[in-house]
């Protein structure tokens, strides 16, 4: 199913408000992550050298893998997904915009609160690995603001 890009973005608004975050930012955050599109999906290697074979040195199963995989329309990671509380059977779950705009916020939430300052959370949502990341998001929010 393909959605059309002005029910996401009332979406993803009503969303962060409801987590007290800026609509502006997350629709800017989803645009750097996903362009919009709900199914993006992108396997993050990093995440697996650093994270998951120490922990599991033998060949990775699918659903390691789906863990160190971003998903959906803020590119939540599936691990990322799971400690902010996804239940979901499968990780293509997070491709449904409600639950990957949902957990994504949580976790810019989270971010935002462990580093007082927008910049940083942003570069903590990211994982360092793009030290402009943050000034590419922020170059996007011009894209959302009210009358755009």
């Amino acid at each position: 199913m393909n959605y059309d890009k002005s029910i996401l973005i009332t979406l993803a608004r009503g969303t962060a408000r409801g987590m007290g975050l800026d609509p502006i930012l997350v629709c800017a955050l989803i645009e750097q992550e996903s362009s919009w599109n709900t199914w993006a999906m992108r396997f993050e290697p990093m995440f697996l050298s650093h994270y998951i074979k120490p922990a599991l040195p033998e060949a990775p199963t699918t659903w390691e893998i789906a863990r160190a995989t971003s998903w959906g329309l803020m590119q939540i990671m599936g691990q990322v997904a799971l400690e902010n509380g996804f239940q979901g059977k499968f990780y293509t779950e997070l491709c449904d915009p409600n639950n990957g705009v949902f957990f994504g916020c949580r976790k810019l939430a989270k971010c935002i609160e462990a580093r007082q300052d927008v910049k940083a959370a942003l570069l903590m949502w990211n994982g360092g690995g793009n030290p402009a990341y943050a000034d590419q998001v922020l170059a996007r929010m011009k894209n959302y603001q009210p009358g755009v």
